[in-house]
């Protein structure tokens, strides 16, 4: 198993717009070959944001490496953004493998 998490600082009060922008664009992940899950999570408000996460579950680091490669993965995010002063700094992507 290998997670894929990508952690965003959302700026207060852009909260919904992010969530639409998931919610309403096509992940095209159930095309993927080896792709198993994924969620959208909503973390602790600080002062000046509200952190997310994207958290995917692949069968293996391979699986999720070929869709950072694909097509699938280039029309996925090409698709309308969050609008401008959505996101405080650049999205932190942290992956794991499973070990037990």
């Amino acid at each position: 198993m290998f997670l894929a998490m990508n952690r965003f600082q959302i700026a207060l009060g852009f909260e919904e717009g992010f969530e639409n922008v998931w919610r309403q664009r096509d992940s095209y992940l159930s095309e993927v070959p080896g792709f198993k899950t994924f969620n959208l999570l909503k973390g602790p408000v600080s002062d000046d944001h509200v952190l997310y996460a994207s958290h995917s579950v692949w069968e293996s680091k391979a699986a999720f490496v070929a869709w950072t490669e694909s097509e699938s993965f280039k029309k996925a995010h090409a698709q309308a953004s969050a609008p401008k002063g959505t996101y405080l700094g650049h999205p932190n992507l942290e992956t794991f493998e499973s070990v037990l």
